[in-house]
């Protein structure tokens, strides 16, 4: 792994990467352009280098688009997310996953900018996001970074066998009060309806 991405220890004993974010603005056409004539999307995430700062900075700037650096942002790895990190990890395109949200506060002329909040390498994590219905996208993550996910992975998740589950009709039947049952073919003897 290159320098500038070497994993650290947090305070908390969790390995941590510390990462920027660029943010796109991009120009929209057609029909839509004339109540929405832009659009914010993640464009990637990459390691924060010291001369990054800590505030936002304009990257580009042309007609159709700009971008915007978003450094300062830690990427932790937790125990009880590793099953989020190794499905990641293992699907053919592993990502990055940022949560992101409009920043009233901060301006770009009259609209607001988008402020990367948090960027995990956990499916899970990104799904209860969604849930929740924030604003999150992917972008592919370096092989380097899905190395130390999968190292992590290795020493803290145990994948659990899938155990054979009994058929149904191999179970024992019980009443709804937890007693025995048993089933019968037999027709039961005593008087029918048609017996005087």
């Amino acid at each position: 792994m290159p320098s500038s991405e070497t994993p650290a220890i947090s305070a908390s004993g969790r390995p941590t990467l510390d990462v920027a974010v660029v943010m796109r603005r991009e120009r929209l056409h057609g029909p839509s352009s004339h109540w929405q004539p832009w659009r914010w999307t993640l464009d990637s995430v990459m390691p924060d280098e010291p001369g990054f700062g800590t505030e936002p900075r304009l990257l580009h700037d042309d007609e159709g688009e700009q971008r915007w650096l978003h450094p300062g942002l830690k990427v932790e790895l937790f125990r009880d997310e590793a099953e989020g990190y190794h499905l990641n990890a293992t699907t053919p395109t592993p990502c990055w996953f940022v949560l992101w949200r409009m920043d009233e506060e901060a301006t770009l002329g009259p609209e607001p900018i988008p402020r990367p909040v948090v960027v995990t390498l956990s499916y899970y994590e990104a799904g209860r996001w969604l849930d929740a219905q924030e604003t999150v996208e992917q972008v592919p993550a370096p092989t380097e970074v899905i190395d130390w996910a999968r190292a992590f992975v290795d020493e803290h998740y145990v994948i659990e066998p899938k155990r054979r589950r009994r058929p149904e009709s191999f179970r024992s039947l019980v009443d709804r009060f937890g007693n025995a049952a048993s089933v019968t073919t037999e027709k039961k003897r005593g008087r029918g309806a048609g017996d005087v």
